[in-house]
């Protein structure tokens, strides 16, 4: 993975985990991944879990704390599973609030530039059941463009993911590895190879020009 730019990190590497599950506590492969990362916080690792349905029960996301960790990151996780081929409700929210207009993207909105968004994410359905001869009709790389599309928009560089295919059936020792593979690779952060990255965030047209929003938006974005 090519270095990041100098002002996208300061100090040691420090890892952010977003994590989005609307019942986290019932969830097999999620809580597993959740506990597994948590653990890595006691072995040493820089590694920061926020758990959004535990910390916004009421959907009220505070803003300025979620920005402050974002540009402390040297890493940024979305956890999640997919939910009808996106975001869970409020991780959808979280994105909506907390990635603004002239902070993420737009003029001056520079805060997460050059950082490493990393998805990991499970879905119910087999991989195969992603094919177009199939009942998800698409390969699941249909679904991820909303994705790498953020990341480009905010400057970031956007992670090939990490996906549990069939997670409703999936053996405890199926779910055990592929927490370790989660753990290994943040463990490993930021000496990843070249090849985890799916692209480089560098997309000249996706400099949103101030005339995009409304001059009382653009206002309002200022005084967060």
């Amino acid at each position: 993975m090519p270095e990041l730019p100098s002002a996208a990190v300061v100090g040691p590497p420090h890892i952010v985990v977003i994590a989005a599950h609307p019942a986290m506590e019932q969830s097999r492969v999620n809580h597993a991944l959740l506990q597994a990362v948590r653990a890595l916080a006691g072995d040493g690792v820089a590694v920061e879990v926020r758990d959004l349905y535990a910390l916004y029960p009421d959907y009220l996301i505070d803003v300025a704390a979620e920005q402050a960790c974002l540009a402390a990151a040297s890493l940024i996780v979305w956890q999640h599973p997919l939910h009808w081929y996106g975001m869970t409700p409020l991780m959808k929210l979280w994105v909506d609030e907390v990635l603004t207009f002239g902070w993420a993207y737009g003029p001056g909105g520079t805060a997460l530039a050059g950082k490493p968004l990393w998805l990991v994410t499970s879905t119910g359905g087999t991989r195969d059941s992603y094919h177009p001869d199939s009942y998800n009709r698409y390969a699941f790389t249909a679904f991820v463009p909303p994705y790498e599309q953020t990341a480009a928009l905010c400057g970031m560089r956007f992670i090939e993911p990490l996906v549990l295919h069939g997670a409703h059936h999936a053996s405890a020792d199926a779910v055990a590895a592929h927490a370790e593979t989660y753990c290994q690779r943040l463990r490993r952060h930021p000496a990843w190879p070249q090849d985890d990255a799916a692209g480089d965030g560098d997309c000249a047209d996706c400099a949103v020009p101030a005339t995009a929003r409304p001059a009382a938006t653009r206002e309002a974005h200022r005084a967060e």
